[in-house]
Formats: structure tokens, sequence, C-alpha cells
């Protein structure tokens, strides 16, 4: 009779415990949308940004935490073990799992060491200048507040994070370490989604190419808001791949609040709801009930709705939409090949080369799955929609690239089983070269990217702008408070503001609505401006100058006609074609007179 009320008890327990770990997984999810939505929304009404970020960076990883703990379906739960099992058996398997989990942490250790590395060396370029700036406009920073408004395009997930720094004093090194910890975090969420689709192995190896790789490694030691956007739709892709194994509507609420979080980060990421539904469309195994659906899409309403509540509030409820209209009409920056020709080669070719055999093996050997579909989908559709964006930015696509990696990890295993069998060799041995090979590949060009160097980049995206951060400094110790600069682009304009706190506008800058960004400020008339002294200093730069020749012809003309005089120069060496070492001018202030 005690055994019989022992095992009743038992079973008591369970469905207790079972039934407390789902209610207590909606509860952590429902914390982390909450404090998502005070993290946007209370960057305006509520005048404690630290304590606002701290609650949303605390609610979306307990809720990604207890998301990933709760259990599978009962039919899809592991049938129970009635055979005992050997002391040996059991030990090799706690052995591979601290060996997973201490590989798993030298991975991180990289992670960490290689976009630490030389971090802060260089100054912000004007993306980073931005948000960085939207930061300390959270946090009220008395300096740079009156340059940077809070609201300008993009919600302010990541940007209330960056705030932290301005609380605490520390924003210049604050948001690029912020922007590393979101990589690193990316790093970990791509060895789960390689364990969930393929196994620990590929999950590993996936984690090992992402830490390397150019791509990743570039965007994410910058203030960028596509860093958090690639962990928050890795995070979102790995909580759809659990929901197709079970089939709980709970996962596909849990994937919703995901995506919620990454168009919070920035909102292009509703492209991966088109990858969702092309999914769906495509895989018939996998049933979607409308109840599900209508509650997935009202938790994905919930935690986006914050946002232009926030617009509302504040009275800002046109940004947006003003935003958004210009990048339809505006002209495109790139080739149709831009996508084709830069970012594989910052991926890394052999990646590229191994994702694609894993896609053509699998489809070959007729082992195409759901997964497959799945992963297809996420890449091709923001692929198929940023080429037809006028708009081609460099870390647009790095929300596809630790789903490269997987495919590229598998495309690893696949090939090193096919070595074996051919030269009759061990298949662990095979893919060890493969992999050390693999990551040799990526090793020499990123130490490239992140090694200090005078190097100029003109590409946006790939990194700071060398000499802004001086000239600012300089702009900020020897102009006077209150005068007015001249650069030939906004870009450079954005760098004088954060570094040096006067204002500059960018010549380049049409006066007509339709034909720039409705952000930024125009000068009507150049040439009144600065006969009448309203603006008193202009700036060249060789990175605008590159890019807009023909407003660089004219901001030399205003140099001349206004006698303007060098008060600051920064040059950088360079070699010549004699091999001689001479200086290279990449910013130069010129003090003019009307």
């Amino acid at each position: 009779m005690s055994s019989l009320a022992a095992g009743g008890i038992r079973v008591a327990l369970e469905r207790a415990m079972r039934s407390y770990r789902s209610s207590g997984a909606l509860l952590v999810l429902s914390g982390s949308i909450t404090g998502a939505a005070l993290a946007v929304a209370g960057s305006r009404v509520v005048d404690a940004p630290a304590l606002v970020a701290a609650m949303l960076l605390g609610g979306a990883a307990a809720g990604a935490a207890a998301a990933f703990a709760i259990p599978l379906k009962p039919h899809d739960a592991p049938k129970r073990v009635t055979v005992a099992v050997k002391p040996v058996e059991l030990e090799r398997f706690v052995l591979r799992r601290w060996l997973t989990a201490a590989i798993l942490l030298g991975i991180v250790i990289v992670t960490l060491l290689v976009r630490f590395w030389h971090f802060n060396d260089v100054g912000y370029n004007s993306d980073e200048a931005v948000y960085a700036g939207q930061g300390a406009g959270i946090a009220h920073d008395p300096q740079l507040a009156p340059y940077f408004p809070v609201f300008r395009a993009h919600p302010l997930l990541f940007q209330s994070v960056v705030a932290i720094g301005y609380e605490l004093h520390q924003g210049d090194w604050f948001g690029r370490a912020a922007a590393i910890c979101f990589g690193a975090l990316c790093v970990l969420a791509t060895f789960e989604l390689g364990r969930l689709l393929y196994g620990v192995r590929v999950g590993l190896i996936a984690a090992a190419v992402l830490a390397v790789m150019p791509y990743h490694v570039i965007v994410s030691r910058q203030v960028l808001l596509d860093g958090p956007q690639a962990f928050f739709t890795i995070v979102t892709l790995c909580l759809l791949v659990r929901f197709a194994r079970s089939g709980r509507t709970l996962w596909l609420c849990c994937a919703a609040a995901g995506m919620g979080l990454s168009v919070l980060a920035k909102e292009p990421s509703v492209i991966f709801c088109g990858a969702v539904y092309a999914f769906f469309a495509l895989t018939p195994e996998i049933r979607v009930s409308l109840r599900a659906l209508l509650l997935s899409l009202a938790v994905l309403a919930i935690t986006i709705v914050p946002y232009p509540l926030a617009l509302a509030l504040s009275g800002q409820t046109g940004t947006g939409g003003n935003f958004l209209a210009w990048q339809l009409i505006r002209r495109p920056n790139h080739s149709l090949d831009f996508y084709l020709t830069v970012v594989p080669t910052s991926i890394g070719l052999a990646v590229c080369a191994l994702a694609a055999l894993s896609l053509l093996a699998r489809a070959n050997r007729r082992r195409w799955s759901w997964r497959e579909t799945l992963v297809a989908c996420w890449i091709g559709v923001p692929v198929a929609f940023l080429e037809l964006w006028p708009v081609k930015g460099f870390q647009y696509l790095l929300p596809v690239a630790p789903v490269i990696a997987v495919l590229a990890a598998d495309g690893v295993v696949i090939a090193s089983r096919a070595i074996a069998r051919t030269h009759r060799i061990p298949v662990v041995r095979a893919r060890a070269v493969l992999v050390v090979a693999l990551l040799a590949t990526l090793v020499v060009p990123t130490y490239a990217a992140v090694a200090p160097s005078p190097r100029v980049t003109f590409l946006a995206g790939k990194g700071g702008v060398p000499g802004g951060r001086e000239t600012g400094r300089f702009i900020r110790a020897h102009v006077p408070v209150g005068a007015r600069m001249l650069a030939i682009g906004p870009s450079m304009a954005n760098i004088l503001e954060f570094y040096g706190h006067r204002r500059a506008y960018g010549l380049s800058v049409s006066p007509n609505r339709l034909h720039r960004n409705p952000i930024y400020q125009a000068v009507a008339n150049p040439d009144l401006s600065l006969r009448r002294g309203d603006i008193q200093y202009i700036v060249w730069d060789a990175y605008s100058a590159r890019r807009s020749a023909h407003f660089e012809r004219h901001l030399r003309s205003y140099v001349s006609r206004y006698r303007g005089r060098a008060v600051y120069t920064y040059s950088v060496p360079v070699r010549a074609r004699d091999g001689a070492l001479v200086r290279f001018p990449l910013i130069i202030v010129y003090a003019v007179r009307p």
C-alpha cells in the first residue's frame, strides 16, 4: 500500500512540475515582452534608461533560457529507458557532454578575443555615431542630446542598451562592447541552431566558423543594429525549429516573440516573416492550426507595438513613414551584383561552397526534409528582397550568415565522410583536416580586418573612420561653442557632431525633401550662409570626396572663394608609386571668412 501511495505521489509531482515549467515559461515570456515594451516606450516616458535597458536584457535572456528549457510534447519525448545503463556507457555520455561544454567555452573565448582586440582604436563611423548618439539622447546626455534626436529611423532596443554606457559615463567604448557581447551570444545561438538541425558536431563546427568569420567579426565590432538583429533572428529560427519538431503552439508563440524582438532591434527583420510564410507554404507536413497562427500573430503584435506607441507618445509618428518613403524612391547606392561579389568574399568563399554542397548533397540523395526547406527559405527570401531593394548595405545580410555557417558545417561532415570512404582514412581525421583548413581560410582575412592599420575604408559598414575621432576632439577643444561647419556629406557631419559637439551640415544633402534623407537638414544656399558668416568652418575629407566628386569640387571652390585657412589636418603615411613614404591627408578643417 505504501509503495502504491508513493507511486501516486511521484506521478502527481511529475505532473505538477510539467505544469509549473510550462506556466513558468509563459510567465517569463510575458516578462520578456514587457521588458522590451518598457525599454522602447519608456525611453521618453521614464527617465531611467539604465533601469529600463537592464529590465530588457534580463527579460529577454530569461525568456530565451526558459524557452529552451520547455519540455517537448509527450508524444515527441524520448522513450523511457527500462534497461539499466552500464556505468561505462554513462561515463562516456557525461564525458562527451563535458567535452562539448569545454569546446564551446573555448569557441566563445576566441570569439571575444578576436572582437575585443583593438576594438576601439579607430573612432566611430557615421552609422555608429548616429546610434550611439541616440543612446546618449535616451540617457539625456547634455553634450550629445542636442545633436542626435532619439527618434530617427529605427526602433530603439539596442540604443537603449547603449544608453547604459552614457548613464555610467563610459559611452565611448561601451557601445562597441555591447555589440561584441551580442555577437558572442549569436555564436552560442548558432551552436544551438546547428545542434537542433544536424547534431552537436555540426553545432560546434558552425559556432567555430562564425567565431572567426570576417563578415560577422567586422560587423559585430561596430555600434550597429545588425548584430543584435542577427542574434534575435537566430533565436527565432531555433524556436521555429523546436515548433517544427514538436508541433506545440507554445514554441510558435515563443518564435513570434523572438521575431518581435528582432524587429525592435531593426525593423527590416519583418522580411523574415516572409521566410516563415514560405516555409509553411512549402512544407505541408508541418501543420499550423488557425488558433496557433492567430495566437502567435497576437504575440508578435504585442511585442512590436511599443515602438509605434513610443512614436505616438513623443509626437514623432511621421519619422518612420518619411524614412521608408525616402528609401523606396531613392536611387540605388550599389549595383545589382553587390551581394554576389562583396559579401560572399567576406563570409568566405569556402564557407559558401560548403553550404551549397550541403543543400545539393541532401537534394541528390533524396534526404531533403523540412529542415533544408526552412534554412533555404531563411536565406533565399531576405537575399531576394534585398537584391531588389534599392539600398544595399554591406551589413544587411548579417542575419543569414549564421545559417550559412550551419550549412557549411554540415557540408564539412558530408565531405569528410566522402573523403574517408575514397581514401580509406578515419572519418575523424578527415573531418579535423577539413575544419582546420576551413578555419585557416577565415583567420587570415579576419586578422587583416581587425589588425591595427592606417588603411582607408570607403565601404560603409566595414569599420570605423580613421581620423574622425581625432578631428572631432580638435574641434571640441579649439572651435568656439556655437560655431557651424560645412562638410561634403552627412556622414562626416554626423562624426563631427558626435565627437566635436558642434553643428555640422552636409553639402550633398538636397534641399528637395523628395531627394534626401528626411532626417538630415539641408543648407538651402551654402554660398549665402558662408557670405553672412553663418558657417565659419569647412571640413574636407577623403572618404566623401571619393564618393561624391561633384560636391567635393563645390566645397573646394568655397574654400578658395572665402579664403579658407587650414587649421587642422589629419593624415596617414602611405606608400607612393616610387616606394617613398608620404603623408596622405584624410581630413582637413578650414577656417573661412566672408
